[in-house]
């Protein structure tokens, strides 16, 4: 499982980082990142390709997906 830690940082920086490693194709992929609209649009774009949010998690302003590879 690979692992995308993109707390704090700022709209579009998160969606940015994680489309690299969707476009690869990985099979399952945990994203940690801050409450807010990034979290809507990673959930969004992990959606739209082809990922299914396995687990979603949080834990005080931080959330935790586990994204996989539908």
């Amino acid at each position: 499982m690979v692992e995308l830690d993109v707390r704090g940082l700022s709209c579009p920086e998160p969606v940015l980082n994680l489309k690299p490693l969707l476009d690869k194709g990985e099979s399952e992929i945990r994203v940690l990142c801050s409450c807010g609209a990034s979290s809507d649009n990673i959930v969004r774009l992990a959606t739209n390709s082809g990922y299914t949010i396995t687990s979603e998690a949080q834990n005080g302003e931080d959330l935790e997906f586990i994204l996989k590879k539908s």
